[in-house]
């Protein structure tokens, strides 16, 4: 919405939403999310034509465009739980647009969804509406965390899904026309309501796929003594294959992947796929392994124990340049080794302290005196058995390294779970080095 604003500034961009803390920090000068480049947009057009507000029924009955933008989480009750989007919020939005809405109006669907999820939403419209017409549409969002401004200004593609009628299509070139302020309309695709939806889901189960399949590869690295980043390379140089997402790390993140592939998984399962379902769900299974074979690695290098050892993680956002932690491998690293009596410290220049205790030990949970936040990576490390380097954060790669060695309890311990230092020089300094899918003679 603040890059609608930003290149549409005759636009009226209102976001509404019924929380008013969320809603007052936006209209602060400390935003609630960190992405780089967004807070100059938000405070160059905000008060302009970019306005932040809880008053939801207001926003729903002057705009002409609305933008479905809620929490679609995996259902953790009932019928498809662990596997099936919760559709609540989406399924509320709508009784709440029917009850609101004065005039006609465009639908956005700008959350991650199922298949068929507009009709459910064109059918509670329908049903309570008085009489308006709504045209349903489908926009998935393919920004990535951390590059999401230069993503929106540059896209790839911008898709959007309706139906095929006189007023679906003219929705449809209502909403292109505002993305062609700055897109070119080659990069504009449309196709119908269902592509469009499971195209968002497809996206990222490929690109999580691929991680996944990169990662499968690392393991047989490490046993082999091949090295997992010149065979990316190697693999990644053939046309058909391409180099993208498949740098092998600790394992993914993040508030899709998973979610996604989990829902896919389900979609097949309802249409009587089990195969392809079966499938898809091995991508999340490689994903866990991963993450525990991490932990499991490091608690081997321990002589097989880290009860009562200090060990650093450098890092629990689930990637660099964003603040967002939501299935972080940190998460799953730091209860393994909790599990194993380990003393964990943890250091993430953007993650606030309260977040990375509450995302380990659970909200609301008591304090555990094995897990504390570290103010810098310096005091992580101090008197570390081992380091565990979780996210890509460019400063992890600038380290005073020689400093941090002499400050560990020895044999002081690397494990570089995204393959972002240089190992040979950390052994020559004296470390016992380990990356994924890496090792040295």
């Amino acid at each position: 919405m603040a890059m609608i604003a930003l290149k549409a500034p005759d636009i009226r961009v209102t976001v509404v939403d019924m929380n008013a803390s969320r809603i007052a920090a936006w209209n602060s000068d400390s935003l609630p999310i960190y992405e780089p480049g967004l807070d100059g947009i938000v405070k160059q057009c905000r008060g302009r034509n970019l306005f932040f507000s809880t008053d939801v029924t207001a926003g729903i009955r002057d705009a002409d465009i609305i933008f479905v933008s809620v929490n679609t989480p995996t259902k953790t009750y009932g019928v498809g739980a662990g596997r099936a989007a919760d559709l609540r919020f989406i399924e509320s939005v709508a009784r709440t647009i029917a009850e609101v809405a004065e005039g006609s109006k465009i639908i956005v669907e700008k959350s991650t969804i199922p298949v068929k999820t507009a009709e459910t939403i064109k059918t509670i419209l329908a049903a309570n509406s008085k009489g308006l017409e709504f045209s349903v549409l489908s926009n998935p969002e393919f920004l990535a965390e951390g590059t999401a401004v230069n993503d929106l200004l540059n896209p790839d593609r911008v898709l959007i899904g309706g139906e095929h009628t006189p007023q679906g299509e003219r929705a449809v070139r209502t909403l292109a026309d505002i993305y062609a302020r700055w897109v070119p309309r080659e990069r504009i695709i449309t196709t119908n309501l269902w592509s469009s939806e499971l195209s968002k889901l497809v996206a990222n189960a490929f690109l999580a796929q691929r991680i996944s399949s990169i990662n499968s590869i690392s393991a047989l690295c490490e046993a082999t003594g091949a090295d997992v980043d010149e065979v990316a390379h190697a693999i990644g140089c053939d046309s058909r294959i391409g180099p993208k997402f498949l740098k092998a790390s600790v394992g993914f993140g993040g508030s899709c992947f998973q979610k996604d592939i989990l829902n896919l998984v389900y979609l097949c399962e309802k249409f009587g796929l089990p195969e392809v379902a079966s499938y898809w769900e091995h991508v999340v299974r490689m994903n866990d392994y991963q993450k525990t074979r991490f932990a499991q690695r490091i608690v081997s290098a321990l002589f097989n124990t880290a009860a009562d050892k200090r060990i650093a993680v450098l890092g629990f956002a689930f990637k660099k340049d964003t603040n967002d932690t939501r299935e972080s491998a940190a998460i799953h690293v730091c209860r393994e080794l909790l599990a194993e009596q380990g003393n964990i410290a943890v250091y993430d220049p953007k993650v606030p302290a309260g977040e990375i205790i509450s995302e380990v030990l659970g909200k609301n949970a008591p304090a555990n005196p094995r897990l504390s936040v570290a103010k810098t990576a310096a005091e992580a490390c101090q008197g570390a058995h081992a380091v565990a380097i979780l996210t890509e954060w460019d400063e992890f790669k600038t380290l005073d390294f020689k400093k941090i060695h002499d400050g560990m309890i020895k044999p002081a311990l690397i494990f570089d779970g995204r393959n972002i230092l240089d190992l040979a020089k950390l052994k020559a300094m004296g470390f016992r080095v380990h990356g994924i899918g890496r090792t040295l003679e």
